[in-house]
């Protein structure tokens, strides 16, 4: 599963028994045509928007999703689509390699949009006669759903605020501490330049008058 449905729970659908395609007449002859379809419906006017579908394969070489959509708001019946065409699931319908793997088809992967659906129509083809059946398993429908800006704003903010209220302050030095120093500098500074002597004071006047004195004859 991926990430985008690790807390979405799974639309509540009904999976129907798989239909074999059979060749010729089914009260004589019960070979398979090599085509199976699995349908999937989903609760009587609760259309989902399909976000993905999650199954595990049983020897089905190949998948073709078609969609039955109706569309909102108007009376006209639903249609059938075809969403993905041959999606392989086999790495070579004669051997085992992803016989047994679990797939998810995502709503990216589908040529149209899957959304207002009520049923879901898979179509398996296994062309190798190696496998006396195939079909998929545990099939699951997850809804998609649209994110809430609002929501998304609210726990940016909760983050914020969560962050604000638990800084790392380990290996600095206390803020208060901080604080009241830069403040005692401050003033200190602030007396030097009050009482700072604006006057000139020369090398050798004394009162305004030269001492002798001091001075050197060179």
């Amino acid at each position: 599963m991926s990430e985008s449905t690790d807390d979405i729970k799974a639309v509540t659908c009904t999976v129907k028994p798989p239909v074999y395609l059979q060749i010729g007449d089914t009260k004589v002859d019960t070979s398979h045509s090599g085509i199976c379809v699995v349908d999937v419906t989903l609760p009587f006017g609760k259309p989902a928007n399909i976000e993905e579908i999650i199954f595990k394969n049983y020897y089905t070489a190949y998948v073709t999703v078609r969609l039955l959509r109706r569309s909102p708001g108007q009376e006209a019946p639903a249609k059938w689509c075809t969403a993905l065409r041959d999606l392989p699931l086999m790495d070579n319908p004669h051997t085992e390699g992803g016989s047994q793997d679990y797939y998810s088809i995502h709503r990216a992967q589908m040529q149209v949009e899957p959304d207002h659906v009520v049923s879901v129509r898979l179509i398996l083809r296994q062309p190798s006669s190696a496998w006396l059946t195939f079909s998929l398993e545990d099939i699951k429908i997850y809804p998609h759903m649209e994110p809430d800006p609002e929501k998304e704003v609210s726990d940016w903010l909760s983050d914020l605020t969560l962050v604000d209220q638990h800084p790392d302050l380990e290996g600095l030095p206390d803020p208060q501490t901080v604080s009241s120093s830069i403040q005692q500098m401050w003033a200190l500074t602030e007396v030097m330049q009050t009482n700072q002597t604006t006057a000139s004071i020369g090398r050798f006047d004394v009162d305004g008058c030269y001492d002798i004195n001091l001075l050197s004859l060179t």
